[in-house]
């Protein structure tokens, strides 16, 4: 595909700190609706609402609400971790055009899933899709780094991503009554393979398989 097309076409190489904004909003975010608990059902990730109410803004505001305060941490360090140096790699308007558009597919994979199997009425909420996402740019552009897997286990950056994701899909079905998106994971990890291949021109898969480990 040629650089000249839309989906190619470079953007102006800008940083202005996205990820510290970002984690910033999901913070004050989680402060609000714990202030004001009503507001999950508008900005949470309800299928039924998104397709009978026309609730469409929820596949973003999802991102932005969580449901403690160890799942805003450890997606807010993850996000700090792997999106920083990726921003500057990328620069902060592709950076964020990246961790929009996982987060917002990771939603429509959950949307479709959630509906069609009857789960329409479960809210879903948290960057987490949108944070695979990173996690999968990142191993991509910084392989050689090693993530402390479970906080003490050293691996380089595509080794983690393949056991995360190993982990997801066991995950998804066989603790389908925890709570966790499991498919809002492995979403955001499609959409961001997706996105590295189509607009930035880079495979993950001869990244992550150049070499044994």
């Amino acid at each position: 595909m040629s650089q000249d097309s839309l989906l190619r076409r470079p953007l102006r190489y800008r940083y202005y700190n996205a990820a510290l904004v970002l984690i910033v909003v999901n913070v004050a975010m989680f402060l609000l609706t714990y202030l004001s608990p009503r507001l999950v059902r508008y900005l949470a990730l309800t299928p039924v609402l998104v397709v009978q109410s026309r609730a469409w803004w929820q596949l973003v505001t999802y991102m932005f609400l969580h449901g403690g305060t160890w799942h805003l941490l450890f997606n807010m360090l993850a996000l700090y971790m792997f999106g920083a140096p990726l921003e500057r790699h990328l620069g902060s308007t592709e950076f964020l055009l990246y961790y929009f558009i996982t987060g917002i597919g990771a939603g429509l994979a959950t949307l479709a899933v959630n509906w069609y199997s009857g789960m329409g009425f479960i809210p879903v909420v948290g960057a987490s899709g949108a944070i695979f996402g990173l996690l999968l740019a990142f191993a991509t552009y910084f392989p050689d780094t090693r993530i402390l897997f479970m906080f003490f286990i050293p691996m380089r950056a595509p080794v983690a991503v393949l056991v995360f994701a190993g982990i997801e899909l066991f995950s998804m079905f066989t603790n389908t009554r925890s709570g966790v998106a499991h498919m809002a994971h492995l979403a955001g990890l499609a959409v961001g393979w997706l996105y590295l291949l189509v607009r930035l021109g880079i495979n993950p898969a001869r990244v992550f398989f150049r070499r044994r480990w």
